[in-house]
C-alpha cells in the first residue's frame, strides 16, 4: 500500500472490503400452481426478477471539513491547508524527506529539488488532486 492510499484511507474514510459472503442458495424456491402452461403466472417471481435498479453515487467526502474537524480534535494548530509536512503529521503518517520522496514517486511529481519549498507545494496539491479524483471534495484554492 502506497503513502497515498494511507492518506486516501485516512480521509475518505475507505477500508479494505470485506469478502462476500456466499448466498444459501441460488435455486428458487419450488411453486406448486394449477395453472395451464400459458398462464403468466406458471413462472414463479424469482424466474421474473425486476429489473436491477442501480445503487445510488455515493457522496463526495468533504476534505476540506473532514481535516478541519482532524485539526480541531488535535488542538487546532495545523498548517494542512498548504504544507504536505503538516498534512502528513494531522493524519499520523510519516512526513520524513524519505516518505516525502516516495509520495512524490507515487504521485509523479517533479519540481524541484526533493525537499525544496517547490516540491513541498507541488506535493500538496497533487495530493488533493487526486483525493478529488478518487471521490473527495476539494476546493479549487488546495487543488491549483
Amino acid at each position: 500500500m502506497g503513502l497515498f492510499s494511507k492518506i486516501r484511507d485516512r480521509i475518505l474514510g475507505r477500508k479494505p472490503e470485506a469478502p462476500s459472503t456466499p448466498a444459501a442458495s441460488n435455486k428458487p424456491a419450488p411453486v406448486i400452481f394449477d395453472g395451464g402452461v400459458d398462464d403468466p403466472n406458471v413462472a414463479p417471481p424469482a424466474l421474473r426478477p425486476a429489473p436491477a435498479t442501480p445503487a445510488p453515487a455515493p457522496e463526495p467526502v468533504d476534505v476540506e471539513a473532514v481535516l478541519g474537524d482532524m485539526a480541531r480534535a488535535k488542538g487546532g494548530e495545523s498548517n494542512w491547508r498548504s504544507s504536505i509536512v503538516d498534512l502528513l503529521k494531522l493524519l499520523d503518517l510519516d512526513s520524513s524527506l524519505d516518505a516525502r520522496r516516495e509520495l512524490a514517486t507515487e504521485l509523479g511529481v517533479n519540481a524541484g529539488a526533493h525537499g525544496s519549498a517547490e516540491q513541498n507545494i507541488a506535493l500538496h496539491k497533487a495530493v488533493m488532486r487526486k483525493l478529488a479524483e478518487n471521490g473527495g471534495k476539494v476546493p479549487d484554492d488546495l487543488k491549483d
